[in-house]
């Protein structure tokens, strides 16, 4: 048996710089984090070494790869021509709650797939494999910063250069900065009945979004600067000023329900924060500099699900061979 790991991932500053049709134009930035929320992956050898056996949400058990209705276990075990195995998958988050959940799984899945036929991946390879198949072969209208996030772990900027190689850095901060940091973020998920767009690709004005999408990127380099220096509290109005400057490039507008939640929770002492938009509802991330603060954006949303979360420092990993 072999299993491998990778977290989910939760982006604080620079969202859409990292779309190729952005970058490839413009170059981008993103800083990023990991969370100690995982996608797992279970690998058997099979009896029979014809047969491919999948347990998710569903089971399916099939000899050829076509038949496979899970496209990322399609597309990976086709691509590198495996069979004779039973793969089960897991999550400490369901995959329709966004972090970067399908993209993790991805990820864990080319780790063990590379494990299993014996065959080395330096870390960065596997988040570009990562992004490259389901950005490319299975079309997925996503950035890269997921897949990178996944892979490397912790906390980290970013790059994206015109001719898609990314650098990632580590943002170094002291211990004591880097638990204020944890223990100052506070998120809520609230049911919507539809999902949310959040994207900048859907916009319509495509300039207004991209000059957008700069300006923000501008920001993203800034908090870089400031985290470094120990000035946590810096994300915060970084945030606010982001959530500012992204509401009119939406093709339809932030929903009404969440930009009053986000509102209600600036009101109550959150200094900035940032819209996760899911299947069947939507997370508001606030950034809360103060104990007593907390305690009262806890209380305006008492009726909301309160989602507790620890940064992660591990990217992917295979935590068991046997």
């Amino acid at each position: 048996m072999i299993i491998s790991r990778a977290p989910l991932s939760i982006s604080l500053c620079g969202d859409g710089s990292d779309v190729r049709s952005f970058y490839e134009k413009f170059g981008g930035c993103v800083i990023s984090t990991s969370i100690r929320k995982y996608a797992y992956v279970y690998l058997n050898p099979s009896f029979d070494k014809n047969s491919i056996t999948l347990r998710y949400s569903e089971t399916e058990s099939v000899s050829e790869y076509k038949d496979i209705k899970h496209k990322y276990f399609r597309q990976v075990l086709r691509d590198f021509n495996v069979k004779g195995v039973e793969i089960t998958s897991m999550s400490d988050i369901p995959s329709s709650a966004g972090f970067g959940s399908s993209s993790s799984f991805l990820v864990a899945l080319l780790k063990l797939i590379h494990t299993y036929r014996e065959e080395p991946i330096n870390v960065y390879s596997l988040a570009q494999e990562a992004s490259k198949i389901e950005i490319d072969e299975l079309n997925s209208r996503i950035g890269k910063t997921d897949h990178f996030s996944s892979a490397f772990g912790g906390l980290r900027f970013y790059e994206y250069a015109k001719d898609g190689s990314v650098t990632v850095n580590p943002i170094v901060m002291s211990s004591e900065s880097y638990r204020r940091l944890q223990n100052n973020l506070v998120m809520f998920y609230f049911k919507e009945d539809k999902t949310l767009e959040t994207r900048f690709i859907d916009c319509g004005n495509k300039n207004m979004a991209n000059d957008v999408i700069k300006q923000i990127g501008e920001k993203t380099r800034l908090l870089k600067t400031e985290l470094e220096s120990n000035n946590i509290d810096a994300l915060g109005p970084i945030l606010n000023d982001s959530w500012n400057m992204r509401a009119p490039v939406f093709d339809t507008g932030l929903n009404t329900n969440a930009t009053s939640n986000y509102l209600l929770g600036i009101s109550s002492g959150a200094t900035g924060g940032k819209l996760f938009s899911v299947n069947g509802g939507y997370f508001l991330l606030f950034y809360v500099p103060s104990d007593d603060s907390r305690e009262k954006v806890r209380k305006v949303f008492h009726d909301a699900n309160e989602i507790t979360f620890e940064l992660d420092q591990a990217g992917c990993s295979i935590i068991f061979m046997e």
